[in-house]
């Protein structure tokens, strides 16, 4: 949906977001974040509906403004209409509770009343039946019951039960969030203050893209210091609130592209949460590397710079740095033509090179293709076959040319290495280069790949195809997209991108794959956790 922002500083109309499904609003603590979010709830009418934690947990005097359709207003309806069994509640998750408790109680009654009809009625899924099984795929050894008209609670391999009392803030912080979103009006802006608040950091990432996964239908404008939540938001827009006049009521504020694109001077501003940083190629607007990488490695802040030579050389300056801000800092570069000993010596500069040419190849990753199949309830082994038999004709069909992009970029390499030599006079030089051809054997170099390419394609090698072929098109060529029931190349990725953000069972086949690709072999390890680079 569209969003209209508050005005700005100097008699400016507040800009609109345009057709946006998450926008996240950051600034330092004085700078009128608090009341830019407030205004903009005032300006969505009874399309607002906000969630936060830390109120629904303690009873706080905010609570006494409701909004139209909030959950509050919702449990004051039910009292009312329920007298004979009033409630006394006075947090908003103790009264969220009692409104999912009702609702089931209601659904379950109006089925028994249709089955005492002989109306054929499919059993009802209540909003608290959507609860618990989120609930429960967050804390899988926690388990909620419904005894005597109550929610109680069960430690796995405990017998003792017992009450929301003694859960954990972030356990309530959780329950409450799962559920209070399904109550939201269709096509609501969903305020959350502090979505950070209580939460910790290992599920805080995958917990809010479960929720936003709940209500498609809605647009969620998040409140928050923590620019480790604010860059972890994959189709984000990012508001820096930098000033308030309390007189005009106006902000100065400026909309940027991603929250991973920060300035210099908002990076200082928000420097003392942030994660360690994971320079990567591509921009925000047109590549997939911050957008994939985002969700391979959601324990780094993601930050495209554009070329390879500025993540390298960023990465070399951060870590310079690192004193100063004591964060780690990494580097993901794609492969393209390099040799062993290129890769050799980036890794060896904590720049990640993958095990295949370029980004597109990591999307056409046997365990990728696999897991996206399996998904969309295809024959894997049938899509993969077609795939590589696909690639590899492909790549059969321009041996010659590949080969011939290699031998440039060795000889370009080799050039700039033997050329930086130090030379007694111009006559050296002049000498040095009139020998260079025959020293580096372009021809040699190029003959050698051509009978090492076609040994690939005589054993039908796939994975080092995928190694040394550079070729934009490969998603469209291969026709993957088809073989699993999509209808292009943008829509294959955007499945991909989906399926890691659900963080199911094909989600962790994906990252597994990508990660080995980097050789990180175990999944849950991080670039900083000192594996072994093959």
């Amino acid at each position: 949906m569209d969003l209209l922002l508050p005005n700005k500083i100097n008699s400016q109309k507040g800009d609109i977001l345009r057709d946006v499904r998450q926008v996240t609003i950051i600034g330092a603590n004085g700078a009128g974040k608090t009341r830019f979010c407030n205004k903009l709830v005032e300006q969505c009418g009874d399309q607002a509906f906000r969630m936060s934690a830390l109120r629904a947990i303690f009873a706080t005097a905010e609570q006494a403004t409701q909004l139209n359709g909030s959950i509050a207003e919702r449990f004051d309806k039910l009292n009312k209409n329920m007298q004979q069994v009033f409630n006394t509640a006075t947090t908003e998750f103790d009264k969220l509770t009692y409104v999912m408790m009702v609702d089931e109680f209601r659904d379950l009654m109006n089925f028994k009343a249709h089955r005492l009809m002989n109306d054929e009625i499919a059993f009802p899924k209540t909003k608290l039946d959507v609860v618990v099984k989120k609930w429960q795929e967050v804390f899988p050894k926690n388990k909620i019951l419904r005894e005597n008209g109550k929610l109680l609670f069960a430690t796995e391999g405990q017998k003792d039960k017992y009450s929301s009392l003694r859960l954990s803030d972030g356990e309530k912080a959780v329950l409450y969030y799962l559920g209070a979103v399904l109550y939201a009006m269709e096509d609501a802006v969903i305020f959350v203050d502090d979505p950070e608040s209580f939460i910790h950091p290992s599920i805080m990432h995958t917990l809010w893209n479960v929720i936003e996964e709940m209500r498609p239908d809605c647009t969620f404008v998040y409140s928050t210091h923590d620019v480790d939540f604010a860059s972890s938001r994959v189709d984000n827009k990012c508001v820096w609130v930098k000033d308030f006049n309390p007189e005009q009521e106006t902000w100065d504020y400026e909309v940027l592209n991603s929250s991973s694109n920060l300035s210099d001077s908002l990076y200082i501003d928000l420097l003392g949460t942030r994660k360690p940083v994971l320079f990567v190629e591509g921009d925000e607007e047109h590549s997939i590397d911050s957008r994939l990488y985002a969700l391979v490695f959601p324990e780094y802040t993601i930050k495209p710079l554009g070329s390879c030579n500025k993540v390298i050389e960023s990465v070399r300056s951060f870590n310079d740095l690192e004193t100063l801000h004591h964060l780690d800092s990494w580097g993901i570069v794609d492969r393209d033509r390099r040799d062993e000993k290129e890769v050799e010596y980036l890794r060896k500069k904590k720049i990640l090179v993958p095990n295949v040419a370029e980004i597109e190849n990591i999307l056409m990753l046997e365990g990728v293709v696999r897991a996206v199949a399996k998904y969309r309830h295809k024959n894997e082994d049938d899509v993969f076959s077609s795939v590589s038999r696909a690639v590899i004709k492909n790549f059969d069909n321009e041996i010659k040319q590949q080969a011939l992009q290699h031998t440039r970029h060795r000889v370009k390499h080799d050039i700039e290495l033997r050329v930086d030599m130090k030379f007694r006079n111009i006559s050296a030089l002049e000498d040095h280069m009139i020998d260079l051809v025959n020293e580096i054997n372009p021809r040699g170099i190029y003959e050698m790949l051509c009978r090492e390419f076609h040994v690939y394609v005589q054993k039908k090698d796939y994975d080092k195809v995928l190694k040394v072929y550079n070729q934009k098109l490969m998603l469209t060529q291969s026709g993957v997209s088809g073989l699993v029931g999509l209808k292009s190349r943008e829509e294959y990725i955007k499945i991909v991108l989906k399926i890691l953000k659900g963080n199911g069972r094909e989600a962790a086949a994906i990252r597994k794959a990508i990660k080995q690709c980097f050789g990180l072999y175990d999944i849950v390890a991080t670039p900083s956790e000192g594996n072994t680079v093959s």
